[in-house]
């Protein structure tokens, strides 16, 4: 097959400055209201059609080149875990329930930012020095916990407002920490993917919704683009330190080392095979793969296990859809922050663009 032409978009300073304006955006799923501004804003001028669904998702498409295109759907979240105001008990204390895949635990003392005026916040409990030994030896549940705006505050949230953590988008040194690069990172590749669509493809890019409570954006927008075939891009919890031990299985007992790794920062753009949701389709795995080895960039194949993507809906719609998910790896999901690196993201973009571009016209022609 000749190899394509073209020139692979790039990660730079406007785009770490885009990522960095989404991250601090809250867009707790059900209210991704600030982050679907933003996307509408970039999408608007590289697109055909754009439009907003009944759920929220932003559909946009560019439409491709020459005879026999195929359509192919990508997928980013736009929404992130975080917390639902449930009760307001007076004096601005707030009794709230965790939106998303949330470890209470790591929730004590967090400060928070509070509906959409920002409503600054921290989550409390009771401090040690006010608990019993037998307390101390129990972990703390939600319904001990509280946020607390201030009176002052008091009357400016209402039950249903969700609450996001606090933590400002941050460079540092080759990595980049944020409370919601789980999935920004994957809305601004799809931006820029848009931005430069490879034109022996139609483009149907979905910015979905509610991810992180059930796929739920997907399953419409998937339904609603009708594409050939699907590529989910988002990021994926990186089981990479030295010393993580998991009931002894991740450790050898000698030395403490963690010797089982599902996917590593600084290795590359993560290619799922299969997931709690999906079995990723073997011929889109094997484009993926090729087209790293054909180009020299590094990559890795995220082991299988438990999680799951936006394939996980898009892949069950009408009568059936081929897809698969490629994920930037990440340390720390789902709490206040989360630390990946900036050349697996730029990695991350050049493979799905190079794929794209190369991408045959009768790939999905051949078996499974």
């Amino acid at each position: 097959m000749t190899e394509p032409t073209y020139t692979s978009p790039k990660i730079g300073t406007a785009q770490i400055r885009l990522l960095e304006r989404l991250c601090n955006a809250p867009a707790v799923s059900g209210d991704e209201q600030e982050v679907r501004a933003i996307v509408l804003e970039q999408v608007r001028p590289h697109a055909s059609e754009v439009r907003v669904d009944a759920l929220g998702n932003v559909l946009a498409i560019h439409p491709g080149q020459g005879e026999g295109r195929l359509k192919v759907m990508l997928a980013a979240h736009m929404d992130e875990v975080g917390m639902m105001i449930v009760d307001d008990e007076g004096e601005g204390i707030l009794r709230f329930d965790t939106v998303g895949g949330v470890d209470v635990r790591q929730l004590v003392g967090k400060p928070v930012w509070v509906g959409r005026q920002h409503i600054p916040g921290v989550i409390g409990a009771k401090p040690v020095h006010l608990t019993s030994a037998e307390e101390r030896k129990r972990s703390l549940s939600l319904d001990t916990l509280r946020i607390d705006i201030g009176p002052d505050n008091a009357k400016k949230v209402m039950v249903g407002d969700r609450a996001t953590f606090a933590t400002s988008f941050t460079r540092l040194g080759p990595s980049l920490r944020a409370k919601a690069l789980d999935d920004r990172l994957g809305v601004v590749t799809l931006i820029e993917l848009l931005r430069h669509a490879p034109t022996n493809i139609d483009l149907l890019a979905a910015f979905t919704v509610q991810e992180e409570v059930g796929l739920r954006g997907a399953h419409v927008a998937a339904y609603a683009l009708d594409p050939d075939l699907a590529i989910a891009l988002d990021c994926t919890p990186a089981n990479d330190l030295p010393a993580w031990n998991s009931g002894g299985q991740n450790t050898d007992p000698a030395d403490g080392e963690n010797t089982r790794y599902n996917t590593r920062l600084g290795a590359g753009p993560a290619i799922y095979v299969a997931d709690h949701a999906t079995l990723s389709d073997p011929r889109l795995i094997r484009h993926l793969v090729e087209t790293a080895e054909t180009s020299g960039i590094p990559y890795q194949i995220r082991q299988p296990g438990g999680g799951g993507t936006d394939a996980g809906a898009i892949h069950k719609q009408r009568m059936g859809i081929p897809s698969v998910t490629v994920s930037v790896p990440g340390r720390y999901a789902h709490t206040a922050a989360m630390i990946a690196r900036l050349e697996d993201w730029k990695n991350t973009l050049t493979l799905v663009h190079a794929a794209l571009a190369r991408l045959p016209v009768d790939l999905l022609a051949v078996e499974r």
